[in-house]
């Protein structure tokens, strides 16, 4: 029982046996002390004065001298006004230590057969363009929540959804066939996502002097976007495709392939995966039949023009479009037929869609739609929804070029990574190797927190200059704390005092307020693994772990470990060290991030 639950249940039990009350959970409100007062955690004692008929004062003082009688954790207390301030002593935050020493998987919970199953989709990308800053934020946040809800004791699947059909791909294809001249990954050299990429771009600039020239002849600008040559045979194209064209359906499949394995070369620079992927090519059809099914089950209407509706205006909103009168799906229509399949694939309790801000009505629809379709979890589903992420010289257009491209960032983060640690000394004696790899390291975590750190549902600003700092709330700055502390912990052993799980409550060690502080914010721990998991939030264990690493930093500069003359002191901080190491090395792996062993 950790120190909150034990000071709590002594506190119920002092409130029963003084004033005859059997108090709540929610009444035994106990919190941090203030650290302008004396004391470790403040028992409030307004919920108790009805029940002594005494003032908040001398309620606090009768509960305060019950508990030092009677729970040998308490060693003195104060109170101020209404707050029952409470010391706790040295041997209870030892016992404590301890218990955190000897649970590898200290503030994690493992998931059981009959946890439940939670599917998180995140990434979604298009088969026309390679992976880029907007991406990356949704892909770590879709990778970190994974294991966040992982390690509340969930079973997880996650899961992608390819866009890989639609006139944006035809867009690509067909500037391929026309200015490619047979360009392969191979031939060029490029990543597949790259190449198809590059097409993306050509044919929007090809079909901009199309429309350009259209207008200059007089024809208005909005026709001339849709009687330009280059769109009308996009569309075209589209057509074959849906028809099942073997020449179109051949050289679709041959450039997907280009552009998968461009996206598998990304994911795993950026240390992502999925347990399942899903493709729109697949899911709308599936989407068409369940839309079929619910206009039959009279959940849906048709109107006059062949066109298929959603009426949800008994729900406050409109009506929605779910097929178009030609019979085309729209993209409600293509999730639809994804959770179909994912239902059938998995017995999902719980669906988590990590999807940008701009699609919030798109997914309150769907929650709607899905639940009168008989999905258990389509009311309660969840859309992860995040904000945009900007560099310092604004936005991004992927038709034009100007996208940040992920694999160009991850490139420059590790790069800069490299140079700051040479520039600062920190590569020394290593093997060019071992520099290689740490920058590597380095450079990931520091591109990973600084994205993580923010509130997911806030737009951000992202500096790479800013986050590649050794000091301060950024990756680089936990990663070397972990390699500090591991660094300790190996002279330690080379100087034979390596630590065994020692009974540490027996020892008669005075512990100072930064060793009391430190154990007191490790055992934070699973309350903010707990609330991450309830709030969504990476930014909740980025926020936790850069606390944890800043009190340790205060407490080692203030202190010694290796130098410490008294072997009992010395053993309570290489245990405290060597649990500190551990939790960072736990909460940086919620974040998806790597810690090196040395820098």
């Amino acid at each position: 029982m950790n120190i909150e639950a034990l000071i709590s249940k002594a506190a119920g039990e002092a409130v029963k046996a003084l004033y005859g009350m059997e108090p709540t959970d929610k009444m035994l409100q106990l919190q941090k002390t203030r650290s302008e007062f004396e004391g470790n955690l403040t028992l409030v004692v307004f919920p108790f004065v009805k029940a002594a008929r005494k003032s908040p004062e001398q309620t606090a003082q009768e509960i305060g001298q019950y508990l030092q009688e009677h729970c040998e954790a308490i060693s003195g207390f104060n109170v101020v006004k209404g707050f029952l301030n409470l010391s706790i002593g040295d041997g209870a935050w030892l016992s404590l230590l301890q218990a955190i020493d000897e649970d590898a998987h200290f503030g994690t919970k493992q998931a059981g057969e009959n946890s439940p199953l939670v599917m998180i989709e995140y990434s979604s990308p298009n088969t026309n363009k390679p992976l880029h800053l907007g991406h990356v934020r949704n892909n770590l946040l879709g990778w970190s929540l994974a294991q966040i809800m992982e390690a509340n004791g969930n079973r997880v699947v996650k899961t992608n959804i390819v866009n890989d059909r639609g006139i944006h791909i035809c867009k690509s294809m067909l500037a391929w066939l026309k200015y490619g001249n047979g360009e392969t990954p191979e031939s060029s050299g490029k990543k597949g996502d790259h190449l198809i990429g590059d097409y993306y771009v050509s044919f929007d600039k090809h079909y901009r002097e199309e429309v350009k020239q259209l207008v200059a002849e007089g024809m208005d600008e909005e026709k001339a976007k849709q009687e330009a040559p280059l769109i009308k045979e996009a569309h075209a194209m589209l057509v074959k495709w849906e028809q099942g064209d073997p020449e179109v359906r051949a050289l679709w499949e041959k450039m997907n392939a280009w552009v998968y394995a461009g996206f598998d070369e990304t994911y795993k620079k950026m240390g992502v995966s999925f347990d399942k992927i899903y493709y729109e090519s697949q899911t709308y059809l599936k989407g068409k039949a369940k839309v079929e099914e619910g206009l039959s089950k009279g959940l849906f209407e048709r109107h006059d023009d062949g066109s298929v509706w959603a009426d949800l205006t008994d729900e406050g909103l409109d009506q929605k479009l779910l097929l178009r009168s030609d019979g085309t799906s729209v993209y409600m229509t293509q999730d639809i037929g994804t959770a179909e399949m994912r239902f059938q694939d998995y017995p999902i309790d719980k669906m988590i869609y990590v999807v940008g801000n701009e699609q919030n009505y798109h997914f309150q629809v769907l929650s709607i739609l899905l639940d009168r379709l008989g999905f258990k979890w389509g009311r309660e589903l969840t859309h992860f929804s995040y904000g945009m992420v900007e560099l310092p010289n604004g936005k991004m257009k992927s038709r034009e070029g100007t996208v940040v491209d992920a694999d160009d960032l991850m490139a420059l983060m590790v790069e800069d990574a490299y140079q700051t640690s040479m520039e600062l000394g920190k590569f020394d004696d290593m093997t060019e190797e071992e520099r290689r790899e740490i920058a590597r390291i380095v450079g990931m975590g520091a591109l990973k927190y600084f994205i993580l750190k923010v509130d997911a549902r806030k737009n951000m600003l992202f500096n790479p200059e800013e986050s590649i700092d050794f000091n301060g709330n950024t990756g680089p700055f936990i990663q070397y704390t972990y390699a500090r502390i591991r660094s300790i912990l190996r002279k330690s052993g080379e100087c034979g005092t390596a630590v065994a799980n020692s009974t540490l409550y027996t020892l008669h060690s005075t512990l100072s307020d930064k060793e009391i502080e430190l154990i007191q914010k490790m055992n934070e721990f699973g309350a903010a693994v707990e609330q991450a998991g309830k709030d969504y939030s990476p930014s909740g264990i980025a926020n936790y772990t850069y606390e944890l690493t800043k009190i340790f930093n205060q407490f080692y500069h203030d202190y010694s470990i290796l130098n410490e003359p008294d072997e009992q002191k010395k053993t309570v901080r290489l245990v405290l060290a060597r649990n500190v190491a551990k939790i960072i090395k736990t909460a940086m792996g919620l974040l998806g991030i790597e810690v090196p062993e040395r820098m």
